[in-house]
């Protein structure tokens, strides 16, 4: 894996983004490559944005992903997906996004509209797309909590890292009693390719 890859980790607080993106930059190091790593947490404590950037390769510089450089974004949510859609190269980027839509206070309030159509923007944008329901994957591996090793999984298809690394990293990383759920979490998400 000579090139460096840019992924782009988005959603809303409390939905596992930072754990994801530890257990990426983690299986990069057990890999044997360079990771930087970098977050925006803002209001995540309070249901807002929370984005990482995870870059990987023989040698990396910078945690920070430019506009138009992103290899894949890994969407906890719909919207947040869209986003961050500039951030995606239009020449074989890869969007993997839950189909979770979660509406923030300006929406419930009423002064604002959720975006609709986002996978058709993405398709229009001309970058392949995998909407997948991790909610209800969650749910059949057990715990509704491995929404993000679900993700992950989907991820590990447009990742060059062995199969037991991933395995490794994620027995290392979660707690001790939820490891059987995370790992058929990470199953069922690895069995979406397209």
């Amino acid at each position: 894996m000579a090139n460096t890859k840019n992924i782009i980790i988005s959603g809303v607080g409390g939905q596992g983004i930072l754990t994801a993106s530890e257990i990426l930059a983690l299986c990069a190091m057990e890999e044997g490559l360079d990771v930087k790593k970098s977050e925006v947490h803002g209001m995540s404590q309070r249901g807002g944005s929370v984005v990482s950037f995870v870059k990987f390769g023989e040698k990396v510089y910078s945690p920070l992903i430019e506009k138009g450089a992103g290899d894949v974004i890994l969407a906890f949510e719909k919207a947040e997906a869209l986003r961050w859609r500039g951030y995606l190269k239009k020449e074989g980027g890869v969007v993997i996004m839950n189909t979770l839509e979660i509406y923030p206070t300006t929406v419930s309030l009423g002064l604002d509209t959720y975006p609709e159509n986002i996978e058709e923007e993405f398709k229009k944008f001309g970058v392949k797309t995998i909407s997948i329901d991790a909610v209800k994957l969650s749910k059949e591996a057990g715990d509704p909590r491995t929404q993000n090793t679900v993700l992950l999984g989907v991820l590990s298809n447009f990742i060059d890292f062995s199969y037991d690394t991933w395995v490794k990293v994620i027995k290392f990383r979660v707690p001790p009693k939820t490891i059987d759920a995370n790992l058929k979490a990470f199953e069922l998400g690895r069995s979406i390719k397209e």
